[in-house]
């Protein structure tokens, strides 16, 4: 075969992701595959995929690959990224991959790898050695395949999983918009929302690779636009939305309100610390004081930690946490093998809502009154080290900590600024005693960032 040029650049902090087919096309997945086996050392993989256009091609070759270094790999079909690392570490298998983009646009496909108990392959383990062997041109010659290839059907298992988190007697009998934005929350949405007595109105559950309805990304404000239109018209008591690959999940309130992230990691984390005296709950350095204030409150640990799921995972083992949250809506639960799940967090909620007889908006009314914070904002820069050198530089009477970024802490305000894994880009994330106190200061440290 002629030399192919493989773009570096796909090779991320967390996964592999890229154009289809200009950057990630059959040829990488296979070469991809290959590499994997060899860093793993595996015997049996588990393979999944979701609906983009391209997914079957790519896990064709990338299942061509790893067979071809004699790895048998079991295919779990179309499903979400929350199913694959179930079946890896409920089965106990070698490791595990699944085709997809998450919530990247359509053009775009991608690689999630994780290794026994669906630990997550990262840039400091296991993605950086792939990339070294696979831009460096091994694997360029096809072997045929002699490891083994069956299928199985992990979801109405993994279905039951998830309910075994809650009590469905307490589930309450109340409507509920679930927004699958045509991606895989469909799959795991419909396996486990058809067992409860709620009232299910669903949103685009026909997959659909191309999106048609809006980007499945629902961290961005414009993509929940439907389901919150959509729980106000029905008088709905909540919303639950999941991201492209459903490993993400997202709430909106009975009045239409988004619940952050944070907010839901400490309404979380406060009921894990309950039922689990000393229980250590993890957070990112993003997040709101809501979340260490509720966890201390309530007898738990609360622990700061890296942004990033491969981050979080390792802390989560290393502390044998009951729970972590983030931001970004990923959320973490010791009984999962302490990997993210989409549809766990949206059940406690639902739980939760039941057993205290209250909606959804009178639970975070307290945390709206009390911390005010300016959700992400993002900022293209030139330079990002001189930028956030500026940042210390002016609020060096505060504590400044550089765990993740740069976060600067005082006791009625606080920031964190971190730069993106892959864009010229710095993200701030601020919160205040008031909200005219939060505006303030969020334009104040943005003219710091982009003068």
């Amino acid at each position: 075969m002629a030399p192919i040029r493989i773009d570096p650049g796909i090779f991320k902090a967390y996964d592999i992701r890229g154009l289809y087919p200009q950057q990630l096309n059959g040829e990488v997945a296979r070469r991809v595959g290959c590499a994997f086996v060899e860093y793993l050392g595996a015997r049996k993989i588990a393979l999944g995929r979701d609906c983009r256009l391209s997914s079957p091609e790519l896990a064709g070759a990338f299942t061509e690959g790893v067979r071809s270094r004699g790895c048998a790999v079991e295919d779990i079909g179309t499903v979400g990224t929350d199913v694959l690392y179930y079946q890896v570490a409920r089965h106990h298998l070698d490791g595990g991959a699944i085709v997809t983009a998450s919530h990247n646009p359509k053009e775009w496909n991608g690689l999630k790898l994780v290794r026994r108990g669906a630990l997550a392959l990262s840039g400091d383990a296991g993605i950086k050695e792939i990339k070294e062997w696979v831009v460096g041109g091994r694997y360029a010659e096809a072997s045929p395949p002699t490891g083994a290839l069956a299928t199985a059907s992990p979801v109405e298992d993994y279905a039951r999983h998830c309910l075994s988190f809650v009590d469905t007697d307490l589930i309450p009998s109340v409507k509920v918009v679930l927004d699958a934005a045509n991606g895989m929350g469909a799959i795991g949405g419909a396996a486990i929302f058809d067992r409860l007595p709620v009232d299910a109105v669903r949103m685009y559950f026909d997959l659909d690779g191309t999106f048609p309805n809006h980007p499945a990304d629902p961290l961005v404000a414009a993509n929940r636009r439907d389901i919150i239109e959509r729980v106000r018209a029905e008088g709905a008591g909540l919303g639950i939305a999941w991201d492209g690959d459903a490993d993400r999940c997202f709430f909106i309130d009975d009045t239409g309100e988004y619940v952050p992230g944070d907010f839901i990691t400490a309404l979380l984390g406060e009921a894990f610390a309950r039922q689990e005296p000393g229980a250590r709950i993890v957070y990112d350095v993003r997040a709101s004081r809501a979340v260490p204030d509720l966890v201390r409150a309530a007898g738990g640990v609360p622990l700061m930690n890296r942004v990033g799921h491969a981050f979080f995972k390792k802390r989560m083992r290393d502390e044998d946490a009951a729970f972590g949250g983030e931001v970004s809506g990923h959320f973490y639960f010791r009984d999962n093998w302490y990997v993210d799940n989409g549809m766990i967090p949206a059940l406690l909620v639902l739980e939760r809502v039941g057993r205290e007889h209250r909606r959804l908006s009178e639970i975070a009314a307290p945390l709206r009154e009390r911390y005010h914070i300016s959700g992400e904002v993002n900022s293209p820069v030139a330079d990002v080290e001189r930028a956030l050198a500026r940042l210390a530089e002016r609020y060096r009477d505060a504590h400044v900590g550089r765990l993740d970024g740069i976060s600067i802490d005082y006791d009625d305000w606080h920031f964190n600024v971190r730069p993106s894994n892959t864009e010229p880009l710095l993200r701030l994330n601020l919160e205040a005693s008031s909200r005219a106190a939060m505006e303030r200061r969020r334009d104040e440290v943005l003219s710091i960032i982009r003068s």
